[in-house]
């Protein structure tokens, strides 16, 4: 092994926002905020503690377009739920938006600054 991750960093318009909708989804606690609170956030634990999750500010990101390969995903998370159905009111109410395409245990859904991620269950 060479290093450890340290966090997953996902470029957004507005990080404070996007960073509250991943907080209320996964529920992870806000752990770091750059002093302008425009430019850098951060959900999880300390450094070395995971899962760590990093929003920072990209103005000009062309989000992707799923299922469209001329933006595709980029990355995306799979977050596990219990009940499918609650858990998508629950990221529809948050601002998130179901996207084509799901499979046997997962769906497809974009975050409110259009990244994808999906709920997976058993």
């Amino acid at each position: 092994m060479i290093g450890q991750l340290r966090s997953t960093v996902i470029d957004c318009p507005d990080p404070r926002a996007l960073a509250a909708f991943y907080a209320e989804l996964l529920g992870l606690p806000l752990v770091e905020e750059q002093s302008d609170g425009d430019g850098w956030v951060v959900l999880g634990g300390p450094p070395g503690h995971q899962p760590r999750l990093a929003f920072q500010k990209a103005p000009d990101l062309r989000p992707p377009a799923w299922p469209d390969p001329d933006r595709p995903q980029q990355f995306h998370l799979d977050v596990t739920v219990d009940d499918v159905e609650a858990a998508e009111r629950a990221v529809l109410a948050l601002g998130a938006r179901r996207l084509p395409g799901e499979g046997k245990g997962f769906r497809v859904y974009a975050d409110p600054a259009g990244h994808p991620f999906c709920l997976c269950w058993d």
